[in-house]
């Protein structure tokens, strides 16, 4: 392949994961000292963790957990140090959630995308994320500045005003979501304005279509997308493969050990199947360990042609979030994993919401080993302890249920 970014992206397997888990390793053994965190890492032995599947013994937080611990224990529930000496921003997302940005040149890591995307030194880069409040715009603009390019920091909207500034400054690239920039591009056909600087494109934050990217490259601007949170930063990012095509899926940054659990459980899924995303970063300032990220993927099993050695997930899939109001009451994916974890008998579950005769109506189907009538009713009894909610439990053979994340699924007409 062409030259990387840096060595870290050719790393060996073995090598990659014994330097990720010893970091991991040091992150652990200072937050089990905290009060707010001992409990979770309560039977865990930081020295002992070898394999991401190690981490398996540590419970997902999620964000609601997240946004309660850092409502009660501000500002960032002990994960941050009390000076904030290490602390360059400080941001809020919906939520709220809050976080930090260290002060460490590209701390959120998106210079590697940046790279891959084709975004060398000297390039002018318009960003055309917001600055106000959110780290969205921080995000991009670190990366771009640690390449050594000068940004535009335009922020989104002001179309006309853009146009005026890129006749000026003559970017060569653009950050920002896809939606975007086929808008910038729009109205510079419209008013004929000159916006054929703009060559290459990184985009997030929005959904790209296999026909928005072909639209964006037949007038002129290679696109690559990068998926990147709020809470580390860079989680995955395109490639290009010998040709210069765009591989499938995405790499997995190189400060993050990323997981694939079934929604609304910790536990994780078989390679390639759908589930929620996971990650963990050590870092000293804002060490972040096995955050549930509310979004679906799946790991790939093959490596990238584009010689990276890093893991690949197939790219941002939907959202995990499942959750479903049945006769009024909001059942969760939690709910089902708790379900399944009181009758070891069930390899895995689906909860099918329906209609009948004018009322809503559950349906768990399961998939088990062997036959297990005599404990349908048992089963169908927790699901009511656990939802507070009747429903009927329907044995399936194995492997008949998608392996597609989904764990709760509404099949309710609309309207």
């Amino acid at each position: 392949m062409a030259r990387g970014y840096d060595r870290l992206e050719t790393r060996g397997k073995r090598v990659r994961e014994r330097e990720q888990m010893a970091g991991l390793a040091d992150a652990i053994a200072v937050l089990s000292r905290k009060r707010l965190w001992r409990k979770r890492f309560a039977g865990v032995d930081a020295a002992e963790l070898r394999h991401w599947r190690d981490l398996a013994a540590i419970p997902v937080l999620r964000k609601e957990a997240l946004k309660q611990l850092q409502a009660e224990n501000r500002p960032f529930a002990e994960l941050v140090p009390g000076d904030l000496s290490g602390v360059a921003h400080l941001f809020t997302s919906p939520g709220p959630i809050y976080e930090p940005e260290g002060a460490d040149p590209d701390w959120w890591g998106t210079a590697r995308a940046m790279y891959a995307a084709g975004i060398r030194k000297g390039d002018v880069v318009l960003n055309t994320f917001a600055y106000h409040l959110t780290p969205g715009g921080f995000i991009l603009d670190a990366g771009a500045r640690a390449l050594g390019c000068p940004v535009i920091p335009a922020g989104p909207g002001a179309k006309e005003t853009q146009l005026e500034l890129i006749e000026h400054y003559r970017p060569r690239a653009y950050v920002g979501t896809p939606d975007f920039l086929k808008i910038l591009l729009d109205a510079a056909r419209e008013l004929g304005r000159d916006a054929s600087s703009i060559e290459v494109a990184l985009v997030t934050g929005a959904a790209l279509p296999g026909s928005l990217r072909a639209e964006l490259e037949g007038r002129g601007v290679k696109v690559r997308q990068c998926y990147a949170i709020a809470d580390v930063g860079l989680v995955a990012y395109e490639t290009d493969a010998p040709d210069g095509s765009v591989n499938p899926g995405m790499v997995v940054d190189e400060r993050i050990v990323l997981e694939i659990v079934r929604p609304g459980s910790s536990d994780p899924v078989a390679a390639g199947e759908v589930g929620e995303v996971v990650v963990s970063r050590a870092d000293a300032v804002h060490p972040v360990i096995r955050l549930g990220t509310g979004d679906l993927s799946a790991l790939m099993i093959e490596a990238s042609p584009c010689g990276r050695t890093g893991p690949r997930i197939r790219g941002w899939m939907g959202r995990a979030d499942q959750k479903a109001k049945v006769k009024g009451m909001f059942v969760d994916p939690a709910d089902v994993d708790r379900v399944v974890k009181r009758h070891p008998e069930i390899r895995l579950a689906r909860l099918v919401v329906t209609r009948e005769k004018e009322q809503d109506a559950m349906e768990l189907r399961v998939e088990t080993e062997v036959e297990i009538d005599a404990l349908l009713p048992k089963i169908a009894a927790t699901l009511q302890a656990v939802t507070k909610l009747k429903g009927v439990v329907t044995r399936v053979a194995p492997g008949s249920l998608p392996r597609d994340g989904k764990v709760i699924v509404d099949e309710r007409p609309v309207g």
